[in-house]
């Protein structure tokens, strides 16, 4: 299966009112279909009984059952999904020391792609599918992988820690170089992390 037939036919199992895979899904009589627990919600907190997808207004409260057919599409598809995730989890590599691993492996950690500034978690390619392929998680932003991503947030302005502040000799967020540090000296966080193993490795060579 391409990955854009995979795409679509993950889009025909999603409930428009929780973007997620259907869970117990239910037809309304217009024909549309969602969680049962999302339709149920959505009527309970609302005066009309209107459908989120047509805004088609019933009556009476419509008497949902669940959609069988669906279901069981729904339960091939997961089934699909997860024997997809173990094969390419199989092909992936364990991460090695020095590496980042993917914080939501059990047993043998895979090595991480992407760090997500949202989840504070970092994701092998198995587990980064969703952030790539689910609307409401492509909106989270991604970076490089990075170890102890909590550690690495500005505490003041819930940012990553991209700069060095040479005048302060501390890390910063770009919202503290904007606010805090107006004035002060910059570098990215990777060139000093550079200048710093340059120095280091001359220091050790003096003393090899």
């Amino acid at each position: 299966m391409s990955a854009a037939s995979c795409l679509r036919s993950e889009d025909q199992f999603l409930c428009c009112i929780c973007l997620d895979v259907f869970t117990d899904p239910v037809t309304t009589p217009c024909g549309h279909n969602f969680c049962k627990n999302c339709i149920t919600e959505h009527w309970n907190s609302n005066d009309q009984y209107l459908c989120p997808m047509c805004k088609e207004v019933f009556n009476t409260r419509p008497k949902l059952r669940v959609n069988t057919f669906i279901s069981e599409k729904v339960s091939q598809f997961r089934q699909e999904a997860q024997q997809k995730a173990s094969s390419s989890s199989s092909e992936q590599q364990a991460a090695k020391p020095g590496e980042v691993p993917c914080d939501v492996c059990t047993g043998t950690k895979l090595k991480a792609l992407k760090s997500c500034l949202v989840c504070l978690i970092s994701y092998c390619e198995t587990h980064l599918e969703p952030h790539l392929t689910m609307s409401r998680l492509k909106r989270h932003q991604l970076m490089d992988p990075v170890e102890n991503l909590e550690d690495r947030m500005c505490m003041k302005h819930d940012k990553p820690l991209e700069l060095f502040c040479k005048t302060d000799q501390t890390y910063v967020c770009v919202l503290c170089s904007v606010l805090d540090h107006k004035t002060h000296e910059f570098v990215p966080l990777k060139e000093e992390y550079e200048g710093k193993k340059a120095e280091l490795g001359k220091t050790t060579g003096l003393y090899g």
